[in-house]
Formats: structure tokens, C-alpha cells, sequence
């Protein structure tokens, strides 16, 4: 390989873009840049009392340009001209509706301001109504279309978004020609596609979220859609036959980002693939492990070799799809709808007061609120975190359930809701903090609990992300409630180092991408074994979470009967 062999990845995750230029033979960074999508930081187009979250593909193209106009800048002119490769990653479902040049409705004037013509982020759960049709309209068919994916449809998915969205809004109806993944778009831009029906469609999201299955020849038939809602026939003729895995070409640079960037015109541009599948390569994912890339949600991602998985079909998951992750090995896909967000939530409950009436007080300026503000909500998950370490471990301390979010796995069901018993007039914030951090381990637990039930063994734990690497107290509950032990992956930007090392695959400078994960990989430097003595509490406590969790959902399954009475 030329030594001066680098490529770009490129990761769009909820909240902003990263790009990370990476020399291809050491793995070393050479630049990198971050850009906050505006329109979502100032929380435009999202309803969260609804669960509406959308974001404009506009910021996904400003925040492309400028991360990868950063990241040039600072690596200089000789790498410049020595890019072979750009891959992206993005979150996912987080489909959008396009006319048939592949543009985004929201990229047209007339639909610049349309929440519905924009990308559906993968935590939009308008669709629950939709994809409980779906579940009830699968099991009229001989074939099981939903075998693939766990065995149930969620609402986070393509076919529910675009249903539901095909219903709200009859102008987008009129004019949404073809439904599109974030992934999958990003790579059409940057080749220059001009015809939707040539976008090169990743395995990835087309397995695991739009139905798509080699065994049964694709897409599910036309009668099993059109017979779910006459909205959607024609639609699957304007999709895809073809699926391609993301060590792949999608092509190469276009003319005009070429120009734009100042980059080589024959820089290949890989198959776009979800964050999590590509973080677990960046993480450099491990047969028997269950790598965890923890953010605002966490996706659990496996590999496993066809002889390991044989005729398996792991209920209650996010699908097991050939060649989502590694291709050769089957991808399996569990996570949480919510983690992160459970602490940001929880910080955000308690800054109600210096959020809303520090700005009304009489003693200080403007500008000290702001700067208080920040100072305060800045320090708050680390504050709670220290106070939460010093409390003593008892099996009698307050017990939540994480699903602030839904649940998404096991069993997908985004109408559940969170619950916490055990609170008392001498219960602390830090107490109740500390509640809902062992509820997202909990949560974490019963995901590998699924996975040993149903044949598949997790042996072990690694762990990626902003959560991972940031929170110290976090990761050793993970471990003592999992009672395994738990390995940080080096790298802050696993998922755009995972995209990185598809594009070097991609552009033919290694073979396989397994050669390129062990060429670029950055290693772990932490690793979190389970204490025994907490281990075992923990074990007990673990036990309530899922007692409790039962009598939630029972009861929310009563709440959602006798509705549907009423009505």
C-alpha cells in the first residue's frame, strides 16, 4: 500500500456530523471536525410531546461540507491529494421522502418548512399506530416477513415512518416518489446521483429495518404492502432489488464535490451503512462479544459465523442480517431506545429552576444567568455521578425501568413508558439518579439475557461511545450488573474510525475489512471487571427490574385495552 494512503469517515450521529481524516496503513488520526446541526439544536421541526423528532436534510448537507472542509484544512495540502476513500455511517431508521432524482421534498421550496418532506430521525415514534398494523398484517402470510427482524416491526422503522407519513400529509403523498435512508442518501449526494432508482442501497439498513431478506428473493411482494394500506402500492417497484454491503463502492466522487472540496475526482465514495454497525468494526468487534455503542441510545451489535448461528433466528431483536457488520458473518442487532437521553432527561428535570426563573431574578445580569446556566448544567451527571458512587448499596433502594423512550429491545414496543417504585420523602436526587443508572443496565442485561436464551452466547462486553469513555461510575455498574467484564475501545470516534475503515476497504487498499480493522484499530485502554459483592446485589435487584417491568407493561397493555373499548 502507498504510504501516504489516507481516507475520510464520516459520521452523522443525532446531534452533529464528525469527520475523521486516518492515515490507512497505522490508523492514526490526522484531523478531525464537528459541526452541530442548527435547525435540531434549536429544536425546529420536533414536537417531543408527541414523539415527532425530525431533522433538515439541509444540515446534514452544511454540516458534510464543513466538517469535511475542516478536516482538510487542518491535515494540509500533501493529504489533501492523498485521499482514497470516504465512507459514512449515520443513525438509523431515519428515512426521508425523495422525487425521483433522490432530492429530499424538505430541499424544495415549497417543502423547506414541512416536518413530513424532512428525515424521520431514527427516535421518532409517531409511527406506532403503523407498525402495529404491520406486526397484525404479517401474520396473514404464509411466509413469516418478519423473521429476519426479530420477529416484530417496530416503529422506529422505514415502512412504518412511511406509512404513517403517507397518511398525515396528502401533498407529500403527492409528491414523495421513493423513501430513502439517511445512509444510503449521503453517498447518492456525494457520487453525483441524478436518478434515484441508481442509488446503490446498503444491506445494512435495507436488512435490518426495510424487510429486505436474500431468502424469500428481497422486498416482501407487493400484495403484502399494498394489501397493509393501498397508500403504499407502487412504492416497492420505486425502491430497490439489489443490496450492497458497505465494504463496497458506491462510486466515485462527483465533479462537483470534487471541485468543492479540492479533492481528487477519483476518490471512492463507500456504501453508507448504519453508526452502530460500523462502530462496532471501529471498535474492533470481537466473535462472543456484545459491542455497545453508547450515546443518547445504545445499539448492541454481534457477529457470528453461519456455522455459529446455523438456523437461529434470535426473536426480539433488531434483525440478523448477512453482512450488515462484517461481510461473511451474519450482523445481529439489539439496543436501547433510550440511555443517554435517560441522564440528559433526568439533568434536564432538575434544571427546570435555573432554566425558567433564574432569568426573571432581580440580582443578576443577564449575561451571569447564562454563565451559571452552563457552569451548572455543564457539572450535573458528574456531580450526581461522584454523590451517587459514595451511597451505599442496598436491595431496598428505589427500582426504576428504563423505557422513557419505549422499549426497543427485547420484544420492540415504543408505547411502553418508564416507571420507578421504592421513592420515600428521604429519597435523594442522587439516589434516584443512581435508580435510573442501574435501570439502563438493567435494561442492558436483559438484552444479553435474550441473546444466551436463544443460543447465541455473549462471552464478554465492549464498550464505545460518549457514555463509555465518560462516565467511570456508569461502566462499573454495567459490569457488576451484567457480572462480566467490560472493555473500553480507545478511540472517541469509533463509529466515524468504523467508517474510515470501510472506506479504505472500499477503495481496494485492504481486501477485506477484518485487514482493515486490525491495521487501523486503535485498542482498548480501559477494562471494568464486576465487583463480586455488588455483583450479587445486583443480581437480586436485577430480578425486581424484571418484576417490575412486567407489571408495567400488564398494566399499560390493560390502559391500551380498555381504550380501544371505549373507542
Amino acid at each position: 500500500m502507498n504510504k501516504d494512503a489516507f481516507v475520510i469517515g464520516i459520521d452523522y450521529g443525532t446531534d452533529s456530523v464528525r469527520g475523521v481524516i486516518v492515515n490507512a496503513n497505522s490508523g492514526e488520526e490526522v484531523s478531525s471536525s464537528v459541526f452541530n446541526y442548527p435547525r435540531w439544536r434549536d429544536k425546529l421541526y420536533c414536537r417531543a410531546e408527541v414523539n415527532q423528532f425530525r431533522q433538515h436534510p439541509q444540515d446534514y448537507v452544511d454540516g458534510l461540507e464543513t466538517v469535511l472542509k475542516a478536516a482538510l484544512a487542518t491535515a494540509g495540502g500533501k493529504v489533501q491529494k492523498s485521499i482514497k476513500g470516504i465512507s459514512i455511517d449515520t443513525t438509523g431508521s431515519t428515512p426521508v421522502a425523495v422525487d425521483k432524482h433522490g432530492v429530499p421534498l424538505a430541499l424544495h421550496s415549497k417543502y423547506a418548512e414541512n416536518p413530513n418532506a424532512m428525515f424521520v430521525l431514527w427516535k421518532d415514534h409517531t409511527a406506532v399506530k403503523e407498525a402495529a398494523e404491520i406486526n397484525a398484517h404479517a401474520r396473514k402470510f404464509k411466509t413469516d416477513y418478519l423473521q429476519y427482524v426479530g420477529g416484530i416491526y417496530s416503529s422506529e422503522w422505514f415502512w412504518a415512518k412511511l406509512l404513517h407519513i403517507l397518511r398525515v400529509d396528502e401533498q407529500v403523498r403527492a409528491d414523495c416518489y421513493s423513501w430513502v435512508e439517511h445512509c444510503d442518501w449521503i453517498p447518492f449526494l456525494l457520487t453525483g446521483g441524478a436518478d434515484v432508482s441508481q442509488m446503490r442501497r446498503g444491506v445494512c439498513s435495507a436488512g435490518h429495518k426495510a424487510l429486505w431478506a436474500k431468502a424469500y428473493g428481497g422486498l416482501p411482494p407487493e400484495e403484502f404492502f399494498s394489501g397493509l394500506d393501498p397508500l403504499l402500492a407502487g412504492i416497492r417497484a420505486r425502491l430497490f432489488n439489489d443490496t450492497y454491503t458497505a465494504s463496497e463502492s458506491a462510486g466515485s466522487l462527483s465533479t462537483y464535490w470534487s471541485e468543492r472540496l479540492e479533492l481528487p475526482k477519483d476518490v471512492i465514495v463507500g456504501v453508507g451503512a448504519f453508526d452502530a454497525h460500523m462502530g462496532a468494526v471501529g471498535g474492533q468487534i470481537e466473535r462472543g462479544f456484545l459491542s455497545k455503542v453508547m450515546g443518547t441510545s445504545t445499539c448492541d451489535m454481534m457477529i457470528a459465523s453461519y456455522e455459529d448461528i446455523g438456523s437461529k433466528l434470535v426473536r426480539g431483536i433488531c434483525g440478523q442480517v448477512d453482512g450488515s457488520v462484517i461481510p461473511g458473518m451474519i450482523g445481529l442487532e439489539a439496543g436501547q431506545s433510550a440511555f443517554g437521553d435517560t441522564y440528559a432527561w433526568f439533568r434536564d428535570l432538575l434544571s427546570w429552576p435555573i432554566d425558567n426563573l433564574l432569568s426573571t431574578s432581580r440580582w443578576l445580569p443577564p449575561e451571569a444567568v447564562e454563565k451559571l446556566r452552563a457552569e451548572v448544567r455543564g457539572g450535573l451527571i458528574r456531580s450526581l455521578s461522584d454523590a451517587a458512587i459514595a451511597l451505599p448499596l442496598s436491595d431496598d433502594d428505589p427500582v426504576a425501568v428504563d423505557w422513557l423512550n419505549g422499549r426497543r429491545t427485547p420484544d420492540a414496543n415504543q408505547e411502553l413508558s418508564a416507571a420507578i417504585t421504592g421513592l420515600t420523602l428521604g429519597s435523594s436526587a442522587p439516589q434516584i439518579f443512581k435508580s435510573w443508572v442501574e435501570a439502563t443496565c438493567y435494561g442492558a442485561r436483559a438484552i444479553v439475557d435474550r441473546f444466551n436464551a436463544e443460543g447465541v452466547q455473549v462471552r464478554g462486553l465492549i464498550g464505545m461511545g460518549g457514555v463509555a469513555r465518560k462516565s467511570p461510575y456508569i461502566m462499573q455498574t454495567m459490569a457488576n450488573v451484567m457480572n462480566m467484564p467490560i472493555k473500553i475501545h480507545r478511540s472517541e470516534q469509533s463509529c466515524a474510525f468504523g467508517a474510515a475503515m470501510f472506506a479504505a476497504t472500499a477503495a481496494g487498499l485492504y481486501p477485506r475489512v477484518e485487514d482493515a480493522m486490525s491495521a487501523m484499530g486503535q485498542g482498548f485502554d480501559m477494562t471494568f471487571l464486576p465487583q463480586l459483592n455488588a455483583a450479587s446485589i445486583y443480581g437480586r435487584r436485577y430480578k425486581k427490574y424484571m418484576d417490575l417491568a412486567s407489571l408495567v407493561e400488564g398494566t399499560q397493555k390493560e390502559e391500551v385495552n380498555l381504550n380501544t373499548v371505549s373507542v
